[in-house]
């Protein structure tokens, strides 16, 4: 096999032929201190004696594949740091409000399963955040609707509280909330969490 053949080979074979090409001052350096040694001069430490141009013709290309992938695992490392991390989801939020003071003007009937029953939304969870008129809630158990991670309710016209046995927010603590046409139920059916009102809303919608 002729010197041209086995350029041609290694250049076939090299792994880093589709890299883009090194420092020409670094590649120079390092092909200078491997034929600095004079091929003639016997050593036992390095043993170059005798060595012919196909030798060194390998040698050269053993410095060019290490210069490639030294290269590469830069341009790797260059890519990682400079990629944009993935952003988490952000939780979905169920969007609610007070109903009309005047819907609830009348004295308000016992809370009952058979009412809870019929309601679209129902949940437990805990306030959050209240602020401006706006209660937010971080559900903890889904009863019926749509699950979300948040949820919050509106009341632009007036306090929740100012509503006829509407349940009074408290941050940090927990309730039992339902809803029909995105409107907050009162008299009793959204309150404070409770024993025999989580009995209800577990009779209400079963499993």
């Amino acid at each position: 096999m002729t010197d041209d053949e086995l350029q041609v080979r290694l250049r076939a074979a090299d792994p880093a032929a589709s890299l883009p090409p090194a420092d020409p001052s670094r590649v120079a350096r390092l092909l200078e201190d491997t034929m600095s040694e004079d091929p003639s001069t016997e050593s036992r430490a390095t043993g170059t004696q005798g060595r012919g141009p196909l030798t060194w013709l390998l040698a050269a290309a053993a410095v060019l594949i290490i210069v490639g992938g030294g290269v590469l695992g830069v341009a790797r490392l260059g890519e990682d740091e400079h990629r944009a991390p993935i952003a988490d989801d952000k939780p979905t939020a169920t969007e609610l409000r007070a109903p009309a003071a005047r819907a609830y003007s009348a004295r308000c009937m016992l809370p009952s399963a058979q009412t809870i029953a019929n309601q679209e939304v129902a949940f437990e969870g805990t306030v959050d955040d209240i602020a401006d008129g706006v209660v937010t809630l971080t559900p903890t158990h889904w009863y019926h609707g749509p699950e979300t991670g948040k949820v919050v309710i509106e009341s632009p016209a007036a306090p929740l509280e100012d509503l006829i046995g509407a349940a009074r927010f408290e941050v940090g603590r927990s309730f039992l909330v339902s809803a029909t046409d995105r409107q907050v139920t009162v008299c009793g059916l959204t309150a404070p969490y409770s024993t025999d009102l989580a009995a209800l809303y577990a009779e209400a919608f079963p499993g």
